[in-house]
């Protein structure tokens, strides 16, 4: 510790000496911890450009030079449905044929209904499908059945006997319905071309009797 022992010399006191406070050490400065080493960002991938949105087409629809045209499309799919009804063409042609001039005579038509179970009979057992028995037995039932029809028409008269045989061709015109929905005994063609042509004539002779 110092002692000024200089006297002021205006007062003759000497000026008491204040002792000087020891200086606090200054405590040594905190190391900076190292910095992390940052992870390196994955580049950003690059935006896609956005697809430029094509305008829509407002004018008129242009014609496709290789697609046929509607009405010859609409022509080929009617033909073709008559390419197929082909069994129905012919019947009609047939019922027209034989029943513009008027009714042939009974005989003649009670014997078309008395061959029409035996033309059954004939495909079933040409195509092998009479089996089992009960098939076979149902195509001898409709071969009595029909030819009953075609016996009674002959003894009941012209007039009477043009009804009988108009009720028995419809319901020959039924049975080939039946064959034709099934597909068994007869082929489809000849079960449609019979149909159409039983009905076609049951018609007839009701109408003209």
């Amino acid at each position: 510790m110092q002692t000024d022992s200089t006297r002021d010399d205006r007062s003759g006191v000497t000026p008491r000496t204040t002792p000087t406070a020891p200086t606090t050490p200054t405590a040594p400065a905190t190391r900076t911890a190292p910095a992390t080493p940052t992870t390196p960002t994955a580049p950003t991938a690059p935006t896609t450009a956005a697809k430029p949105v094509t305008p829509a087409h407002t004018g008129p629809t242009r014609h496709d030079p290789h697609s046929p045209p509607t009405g010859t499309a609409g022509t080929t799919g009617f033909l073709r449905a008559l390419g197929h009804r082909w069994p129905t063409l012919l019947a009609l042609a047939l019922a027209v044929a034989t029943f513009v001039d008027g009714l042939p005579p009974v005989g003649l038509l009670g014997g078309l209904l008395l061959i029409m179970p035996l033309c059954y009979l004939l495909f079933g057992a040409l195509r092998g499908e009479l089996r089992p028995p009960r098939v076979l037995v149902v195509q001898l039932a409709g071969l009595v059945a029909f030819g009953a029809v075609a016996l009674l028409a002959l003894t009941a008269g012209d007039r009477a006997g043009y009804y009988v045989l108009a009720a028995g061709w419809f319901g020959h015109a039924v049975w080939d319905f039946v064959h034709h929905r099934s597909g068994r005994v007869v082929p489809r063609a000849w079960s449609e071309w019979c149909c159409v042509v039983d009905a076609c004539g049951a018609l007839a002779m009701a109408v003209l009797a």
